[in-house]
């Protein structure tokens, strides 16, 4: 509730501090030095303008009470709900905005309708004695008194909100662990910031100053009344034709850098590490954009070391599971190597490619939940033997869903899992057909089979590479997808990567 209070306390005070500028100074001066009326007159419009600001205090007030209930709700709650913070949060940030919509609504329509109906009645009634269309020239001096404090308000509630956003974070935080913010949801524009605010700062002293040399004027006579608006006319509109170039190159030159920058984070957000931010800004934003360079460097590098680290760690897992078997040393290897060479003669994208070689690598992990008398066994496998060596494919993919994060190992689930597969239907374990078997499956078949065959056993030894060539062509259609089948034939045979390596591409 204290940070309630100091909010409130903040806004009357910037509230009474605008108004003073902008109503009484302004105001006030152009009313006293432009009019020449009697004092019991100056008494009467004194008067008129009280009231009229008790008309506007009582409609701003009933405006700000209800854009300030969400704020306090959530300041008056121990345990607020998430949803309830996230929406104080949103309309804090809206306050600035909404400050100026009620100094240009019920602040600004509640002053000035009273304030010119009660003069009009006070000329009709002959208490006072100024020309009906002074009322027009007040209408609009209003309008610019009004601007001028709407400006004023909207920068000094901006710095009057920062205590009230940091507070909802940390309840946010310390309720739910949750980082409240907008998430790059835009309030006010950067342009339109801009633009507005240079125009008026630029324009307001000129519209003031014709306000008042136009009263002064009217007692002129009329022939130099005209004159005076040739020459005067062309100077305003010089004046504002240049306030407005000004505020939009303004604009311009503060949004470009924050639009390079913009464009870049989302590449970065992508995943695009390479990209860079533009430096061709000699101001702050050259220190802005030096700062985001060398931040995506460091994360260029971190990405770098840790896709290294990923790769070595699928790499000596495959190695740790082969070197169970003296046998089977590098088949995994192997494996991924021959698996790679189907890929890329088949254009899969280079991600594809990297999720296939972790699916190879990892294709018999399922095998460490098989004891070592089966695994091992010199021997032929009995029926019993086999089928628990057929478990391995759905062991692994168990093995694999415990690894955290879950999304970085789903992709390399279907391609575990359904590497003992058949083209026909008559593989392991689900007895999927054809094009049913997940692509990945079917690259590992064929690059498994081939490592197979071509390996030594404590039974036999292998077979060379041009019979486990023929085995392959013999199989298309029935064990190995035809299309991978023949890939693989055709680029050991094109390139002669035949021999077996220890490295993985």
């Amino acid at each position: 509730m204290v940070i309630y209070q100091r909010f409130l306390r903040d806004l009357i005070r910037n509230y009474i501090i605008g108004s003073g500028i902008a109503v009484v100074v302004v105001g006030g001066v152009i009313i006293s030095t432009t009019l020449s009326i009697s004092n019991a007159e100056m008494v009467r419009i004194f008067f008129i303008m009280t009231i009229s600001l008790g008309v506007m205090m009582l409609a701003e007030l009933l405006v700000f009470r209800r854009h300030m209930q969400p704020i306090r709700a959530l300041l008056e709650q121990e345990t607020p709900d998430l949803t309830f913070i996230r929406d104080a949060y949103l309309q804090t940030h809206r306050f600035p905005a909404l400050s100026v919509k009620r100094i240009l609504g019920p602040h600004f329509l509640g002053l000035s309708l009273p304030a010119m109906t009660m003069a009009s009645i006070g000329i009709a009634m002959g208490w006072l004695s100024l020309p009906a269309y002074y009322i027009g020239l007040a209408g609009i001096g209003a309008v610019l008194v009004a601007s001028m404090h709407a400006l004023l308000e909207f920068f000094t509630t901006a710095r009057a909100i920062r205590p009230v956003l940091i507070h909802i974070r940390e309840v946010g935080q310390r309720l739910y662990g949750e980082d409240v913010s907008l998430d790059g949801r835009v309030i006010v524009s950067i342009q339109r910031k801009f633009q507005l605010s240079a125009f008026l700062i630029g324009t307001m002293p000129l519209f003031l100053f014709s306000l008042a040399t136009q009263i002064r004027l009217l007692s002129q006579p009329s022939d130099f009344t005209v004159d005076y608006w040739k020459w005067a006319g062309i100077i305003l509109l010089l004046g504002v034709g240049f306030s407005s170039l000004g505020a939009r190159m303004l604009a311009r030159d503060i949004q470009q850098p924050i639009g390079d920058l913009y464009r870049a984070m989302r590449d970065v957000q992508s995943g695009d590490l390479q990209v860079r931010a533009s430096d061709l800004y000699s101001d702050e934003f050259s220190r802005l954009v030096a700062g985001f360079n060398h931040m995506v460097k460091g994360l260029e590098a971190r990405e770098s070391m840790n896709n290294q680290l990923l790769q070595s760690y699928y790499s000596t897992l495959a190695a740790a599971l082969d070197a169970r078997d003296a046998y089977t040393a590098g088949h995994s290897t192997r494996v991924a190597q021959y698996s790679l060479l189907i890929g890329k003669a088949v254009a899969l994208s280079e991600q594809e490619l990297d999720l296939l070689k972790k699916t190879a690598l990892l294709h018999d992990i399922g095998k460490i939940g098989v004891r070592d008398n089966v695994l091992l066994k010199e021997g032929r496998l009995t029926d019993e033997e086999f089928e628990k060596i057929k478990l391995h494919p759905v062991l692994g993919e168990s093995i694999l869903k415990q690894i955290e994060p879950a999304e970085a190992m789903a992709p390399l689930l279907p391609g575990v899992r359904s590497h003992h597969e058949r083209y026909d239907g008559k593989g392991y374990p689900d007895g999927l057909i054809g094009q049913e078997i997940p692509e990945f499956g079917r690259i590992i078949a064929v690059a498994d089979a081939f490592d197979a065959m071509t390996s030594d056993r404590p039974y036999r030894k292998g077979m060379a590479v041009e019979k486990a060539m023929a085995i392959l062509a013999e199989g298309k259609g029935t064990q190995w997808d035809p299309r991978y089948a023949q890939t693989f034939i055709d680029v050991l045979m094109s390139s002669n990567h035949g021999k077996k390596t220890s490295q993985v591409s």
